[in-house]
């Protein structure tokens, strides 16, 4: 447990001072931090006075009461998704989120935590921004405006977690600021933390450090081994949101619909050649262009080039129902991956473009998950391969990704997890 203020802050922004971070192609960035200094200033400004202070007149009403229940801490969409299954099968299980954070079609249903004094530390920013330039270097004056978001969070929800009392605490995300700072101050507050693994992990994460963790499997196990010491007990569960498809892997013997996914990351001119490039070469295949769900760039001229492309919004269809209505995917570096080849679609690894950040990001390359394409003509070979003969076994691959695949848990990790977390809670009573 860090110490002093500016230890406790670098251990909230973890991922924000990692070269991996700083790296990110320029685009990416920009929305994330400016580039320039005003701009960052400016962000600052705004974040302070609009958010904020909006904050301070925006009542939380929650539907449910907080005090004494399991939290459920959600920060995005795909959290949700992932421990939603617990708020039916945990008694007294609440979703829960910051006041102003975005859960996507979510927003309205998930209870808040006030974030209105958070305004009252930013008097620290100062002192912490000095401390950080010590141990961080240029990356303090580069990343200042995230240095200045993250002020508060801990102060606030340790006096939420002294007010409410929750039984335990169960996270999705142990990475992003708010996370881990609602993690710190349930360690400084002693209340029991568990965490369930939304997504696959890299070894850029922080260590692993709840009391808890119920991981999908080896892979990510031996990732956060690299990561630093793991904390806690740990269970490894197979992958909970899957278990509902997982008696729906797709056995057609050739490919005929094709998925695209792509992140943030994927640099547009990239991504417009290769799908270009694709509905010209399989003038019978189906294609379907889904952009990840904090992906804010304008993709409609895209609909304007190519009629027959379709498209799938993350925001309202969900990975799997989206992955069930086709036969292989291409993408760069996503999670996506994992999920279709549990569904035993022919997933192949390809990159939009040049950047040189992530290089095959969760070794799924390496581990032999997925096969990978460097060039078009190399991505046309491979597909047209599986336009021929797509085998009925892909789906092996991702036992090392998933403990329970092949076992009789498979399709069951819900109740699994479920009941792991309750004779934990049980423990705790």
């Amino acid at each position: 447990m860090p110490h002093s203020a500016t230890a406790r802050l670098r251990d909230i922004l973890q991922l924000r001072f990692t070269d991996l971070f700083a790296s990110l192609p320029a685009h990416m960035l920009e929305a994330i931090s400016p580039a320039s200094p005003w701009k960052r200033l400016a962000k600052v400004a705004g974040y302070a006075g609009l958010r904020l202070v909006g904050n301070m007149f925006r009542p939380v009403r929650n539907p449910e009461q907080l005090r004494g229940a399991v939290w459920l801490y959600v920060v995005s969409q795909n959290n949700y998704d992932s421990l939603h299954f617990l708020r039916e099968t945990l008694p007294g299980a609440v979703l829960v989120a910051g006041q102003s954070k975005q859960i996507g079609r979510y927003n309205g249903v998930v209870n808040r935590l006030s974030l209105r004094r958070k305004l009252l530390y930013y008097g620290q920013f100062p002192t912490l921004y000095w401390g950080l330039k010590r141990t961080e270097g240029w990356k303090a004056w580069r990343f200042f405006d995230l240095i200045f978001n993250a002020i508060g969070y801990y102060e606030v929800y340790v006096r939420a977690l002294r007010h409410y009392r929750p039984q335990a605490i169960i996270f999705a995300n142990d990475h992003n600021d708010d996370a881990r700072a609602l993690l710190l101050a349930a360690r400084t507050c002693g209340v029991p933390t568990a965490y369930v693994q939304h997504a696959s992990v890299s070894t850029n994460f922080p260590p692993l450090g709840f009391d808890f963790s119920l991981l999908e499997g080896q892979d990510a196990l031996d990732k956060y081994r690299q990561c630093g010491p793991v904390a806690g007990r740990v269970e490894l569960v197979g992958m909970p949101k899957a278990d509902a498809f997982l008696s729906r892997k797709n056995l057609n013997p050739t490919v005929q619909r094709v998925a695209v996914a792509i992140n943030t990351l994927d640099e547009t001119e990239a991504v417009a050649a290769t799908l270009a490039h694709l509905l010209q070469e399989f003038p019978n295949l189906t294609f379907t262009f889904r952009p990840h769900p904090g992906d804010t760039r304008d993709f409609s001229f895209l609909r304007q080039r190519h009629p027959r492309l379709q498209f799938s919004d993350a925001r309202q269809q969900t990975v799997f129902e989206f992955l069930a209505g086709h036969d292989a995917l291409i993408a760069a570096d996503t999670s996506t991956h994992l999920e279709a080849t549990l569904l035993n679609l022919a997933s192949i690894y390809f990159r939009f473009g040049t950047h040189g950040v992530a290089e095959d990001y969760y070794g799924y390359v390496a581990h032999g998950l997925v096969e990978r394409a460097h060039t078009l003509p190399e991505l046309s070979a491979l597909l047209r391969r599986h336009q021929q003969h797509k085998p009925t076994d892909l789906y092996r691959r991702a036992a090392y990704y998933n403990a329970t695949l092949g076992t009789a848990d498979e399709g069951y990790s819900q109740e699994r997890a479920a009941r792991l977390l309750r004779e934990w809670l049980a423990g705790q009573a």
